[in-house]
């Protein structure tokens, strides 16, 4: 049960905004990150496991490696861009 629908002691109030931002904020990072680890082991995978197998090859372990280093990278580098073009 979230802190919103579980009954309150004693008070019948309404969440407050805040607690409702810190709520929607830290869904918004949850479906951020399963969205990008989804992204990330689609596209590496379609890139880097030419036949899959019961484990990897030390060119395809590599390669893997390789292509999560540089979308963690690219998402830094997009993610810097736009916090520095709000302020």
């Amino acid at each position: 049960m979230d802190s919103f629908s579980a009954p309150s002691s004693g008070s019948s109030s309404q969440p407050s905004k805040e607690d409702f931002m810190v709520q929607l904020k830290t869904q918004l990072a949850q479906a951020y990150a399963e969205e990008f680890l989804e992204t990330v082991r689609g596209k590496c995978f379609d890139k880097c496991i030419t036949k899959p197998g019961s484990s990897l090859s030390g060119s395809e372990s590599s390669c893997i490696s390789r292509c999560v280093d540089r979308y963690i990278e690219a998402t830094g580098i997009i993610s810097r861009a736009l916090f520095s073009s709000q302020r």
